[in-house]
Parts: structure tokens; C-alpha cells; sequence
């Protein structure tokens, strides 16, 4: 029997339903287990005694059911403000305002100053009548501040990439103004592509930027099209040459045939664009692409496209790889936001993918995503 929801002695009243009734597990007449819920929960009765203080509500608090069960709520449950008042008291649920419907979740501190997110809700056998049960959750504060610490670090990362070039831009174009007729044609040209280097840059963090935003709030809109995966690789690889890689680097394998692929263009290049760039800059030797077809990641599909890009360079260490697609991580020590990953992540999951990470046979870094093929009703 879970000590979590065991009914205080004469909890049970009129009001309630029969014990038979009850789920197991069910004191105060919820319909379910409160243990089963992931917030603490503390109901109290007409007198203000706690009849249910679930698992979750020990854990926060660290206080044991059978110790909270039927005593005042105040006294299983002392919480203060951030002021010092003590919170019972300063609200009064029982001889207070009966209007009132319950609290809105704020921060409060349990004994030894810990902080905990309150929410109460008044429960009343009519409008304005007396109080039947006070209806308590409890949230550990520990996941809002890893989301607040999250949010800091990702403007403090923009912010400080986004000074550098913003810095050059303006002291090249002050520059120019302030002394044009003493520059060359060549020197005036130079800093101009400086400026629109950096510029590009700046553009870069503001749209990854944005990915971040739409992926965090699940609104990453994805706009399908044919995509011929394979041609789109070798754009890619024809672009690294075009800027000096050696073509030998590359090795592009694709498996014929392939699926039709149904997926958004633009963002489909940014992944095989992140992706390569890190073969790229971290890897070191050939950088193969495997193109194939595969199981979709649908139960609803049969086939989906999945590419693999691996490279032979030192890899990523085993501790590490389950931190690669957070946001912050970075390979190495070569630059970087550490958000590029983060966002590859976003994209193929909006597309309803998998991607993975593993170590290559050539024991350098491999990634693989894979698709499903999502094409249109009309085609199938």
C-alpha cells in the first residue's frame, strides 16, 4: 500500500463517495492515483486537514505522507513567501474572501528556504459557499530555472557572436566614410567583402535564431516539395571544391533506386549543409555520403531516405554523444555558436525523421537522419 496517498483517520464524510467506490490508491475521491501524477499534490479537507499528499509532494517537500496525513495544513505544509509571511495565514483559504476560486502558481519557500511552485485551487459545494477541500499542487523549481539558464545562455552566445562582426562592420564602414579619397580601389575593396562577410554572419545568427524559437515552440513550418537528395548532396560537394577543398575529399555513394522524397528544400540544405561543414572543419580525411533507402521512421510508411555522412578525424568521444544534439555543444575549440546541431536536430524531427550519432568505421564522427518519404495523398 503507497503510504503517499493513505487517508487520514475520519477523512472520509458525506461528501465523499464510499470507500468502495474509490480507485485503489484513491482517498480523497479523485477518480485516480494521485501517486500516479508527476506534480505534488496536498488536498486538504472542510477543517483544513491534509487527507492526500501524494509521492511527488514527498519528494519535494521531504516530508513523509504518514507524517502530513491529518494534521493542519499549515503545520504539514509551512511555506512562506519571499518575504517571510507565512502563506496560510496571509491567505486565509478557509476564513477568507469566498469569492475567491484558489492561488495562482508563484514561488514559495519551504522550510530551510528551498523554493518550490504553488498552486491552489478552492473547491466549493456552491458559488460563495464554504470550503469543501483545498486542492494544493507543488512543481520543483529546478526544470523552470534549467529553461531560464537555457534562455541566458543562448543570448549571451548570440549577443557575443553577434559583437564581433557588428564591430567590423562598423569600424570598416566609419572608416570609409571618414577617409575615403586616402584608399585605394583594391583596399576599398577588400574592406567592403569584409564588411559583407560579416554581414552574411550576422544574417546566419539571426536566422538560427529564429530556428531556435520556432523548433522551442513546436511552430518550425515545413513546406514540402520534391527533393532530388542526392543532386542536393552534390551541389554541396561541388561548392567545398569550387572554394578550394580538394575533390578527392569527398565520396558520394547513392543507392539507386531511391524513394521519392517529399520534404522542404531550403531546409533539407541546411542540415546536408551543417552537417558537411562539420565533416569539414572537424573531420579530417574523406568525407563519404551515403545516400539509401531505408525503413521510414512511420509505422504508416514502408520506405524513407536516409543519408549518412562520416568522415575519418578523431571523432566524438563516447561521454560526449549524448550531449551533441543540445544546444551550446561544440565538437571542438575551432568556433561555432555550438546551436547548428541543435537546430539539424529540430529540422529533421519537424519532418518527422530520426537523426543519429555514432562513431564512423573509419573511426572518425557518423551521422545518419533519415526520412520518411511523406509524400502527398493524391500520390498515393
Amino acid at each position: 500500500m503507497s503510504v503517499g496517498t493513505s487517508s487520514a483517520p475520519g477523512a472520509q464524510d458525506a461528501g465523499n463517495p464510499p470507500a468502495a467506490s474509490r480507485p485503489p490508491g484513491d482517498p480523497a475521491g479523485l477518480g485516480i492515483d494521485p501517486d500516479q501524477l508527476p506534480d505534488g499534490l496536498v488536498v486538504a479537507d472542510e477543517q483544513g486537514h491534509v487527507i492526500c499528499f501524494n509521492t511527488a509532494a514527498e519528494r519535494i517537500t521531504a516530508v513523509r505522507a504518514q507524517d502530513a496525513l491529518g494534521q493542519r495544513l499549515e503545520k504539514a505544509l509551512p511555506l512562506e513567501d519571499l518575504e517571510g509571511r507565512r502563506w496560510w495565514q496571509l491567505t486565509d483559504p478557509y476564513g477568507g474572501l469566498a469569492i475567491r476560486v484558489g492561488q495562482p502558481e508563484r514561488n514559495l519557500l519551504l522550510p530551510g528556504g528551498r523554493e518550490v511552485l504553488v498552486c491552489a485551487r478552492y473547491v466549493r459545494t456552491r458559488p460563495t459557499g464554504p470550503l469543501r477541500r483545498l486542492v494544493v499542487t507543488l512543481r520543483d523549481t529546478e526544470a523552470r530555472r534549467r529553461t531560464e539558464r537555457s534562455h541566458a545562455e543562448l543570448i549571451a552566445t548570440v549577443a557575443h557572436e553577434l559583437r564581433s562582426p557588428l564591430t567590423s562592420v562598423k569600424g570598416f564602414t566609419a572608416t570609409l566614410l571618414a577617409k575615403w579619397e586616402r584608399f585605394t580601389d583594391d583596399q576599398k575593396r577588400l574592406m567592403l567583402e569584409t564588411v559583407d562577410a560579416d554581414a552574411d554572419r550576422v544574417t546566419r545568427l539571426i536566422a538560427e535564431l529564429l530556428d531556435i524559437s520556432r523548433i522551442d515552440s513546436g511552430r518550425l513550418e515545413v513546406r514540402r516539395q520534391p527533393v532530388d537528395i542526392g543532386a542536393a548532396v552534390g551541389r554541396h560537394i561541388q561548392a567545398y571544391v569550387a572554394a578550394g577543398q580538394p575533390a578527392d575529399r569527398f565520396l558520394l555513394r547513392v543507392q539507386q533506386p531511391l524513394p521519392d522524397l517529399w520534404a522542404d528544400p531550403d531546409k533539407i540544405d541546411q542540415v546536408l549543409s551543417n552537417l558537411l561543414e562539420n565533416a569539414v572543419r572537424h573531420g579530417e580525411g574523406t568525407v563519404t555520403i551515403d545516400v539509401t533507402a531505408t525503413a521510414s521512421p512511420r509505422e504508416d510508411e514502408d520506405t524513407g531516405t536516409s543519408v549518412t555522412v562520416s568522415d575519418e578525424g578523431p571523432g566524438i568521444p563516447e561521454e560526449s554523444m549524448n550531449r551533441v544534439f543540445t544546444r551550446f555543444w561544440r565538437g571542438s575549440k575551432r568556433g561555432g555558436t555550438g546551436l547548428g546541431l541543435y537546430i539539424v536536430k529540430g529540422i529533421v524531427e519537424a519532418h518527422g525523421g530520426t537523426i543519429t550519432v555514432g562513431r564512423a568505421p573509419g573511426a572518425g564522427a557518423e551521422f545518419r537522419f533519415t526520412l520518411p518519404v511523406s509524400a502527398p495523398a493524391y500520390l498515393a
